[in-house]
């Protein structure tokens, strides 16, 4: 990845990040028309799912050139995930403060299924992007 790249997929992380907050504290109205479950899962914790599953994929486009070996790799998803769990804690304790949204603790349970399937996916493609590595010959 070019470094204009790394840049952009940085900017791209922190928007992503911005858009989650907005998301999580952000004042909407009735939305009508919305389906209460999809497949027999409350609509609202599909919403948490999808919106917390992209966070280890993006977080690994932009900061993953310190991930050149196994452990590098293992502490790297452990600190995104747990990252991202403390995003997701945060949020659903700071909507309990709010007189228009209510902490739910089955909403985190979505948020860190979430980020365990897509850190897990992460882990994976790194490893597999460096047993691939092209090795260098003396």
């Amino acid at each position: 990845m070019t470094r204009s790249q790394r840049i952009m997929a940085r900017i791209i992380f922190w928007i992503y990040i911005a858009v989650v907050l907005f998301l999580c504290f952000g004042k909407f109205g009735n939305l009508h028309g919305v389906p209460r479950a999809i497949w027999g899962i409350p609509t609202d914790k599909v919403v948490h799912f999808l919106m917390f599953f992209p966070f280890p994929i993006l977080a690994f486009l932009a900061y993953d050139v310190f991930t050149d070996n196994l452990w590098k790799s293992l502490l790297f998803c452990l600190a995104t995930f747990l990252f991202g769990v403390l995003i997701a804690a945060g949020t659903e304790y700071g909507q309990s403060f709010l007189p228009y949204r209510s902490g739910d603790r089955h909403d985190l349970q979505a948020d860190v299924l979430a980020l365990s399937i897509s850190a897990f996916i992460v882990l994976v493609i790194d490893i597999l992007k460096q047993l691939v590595k092209p090795r260098k010959h003396a």
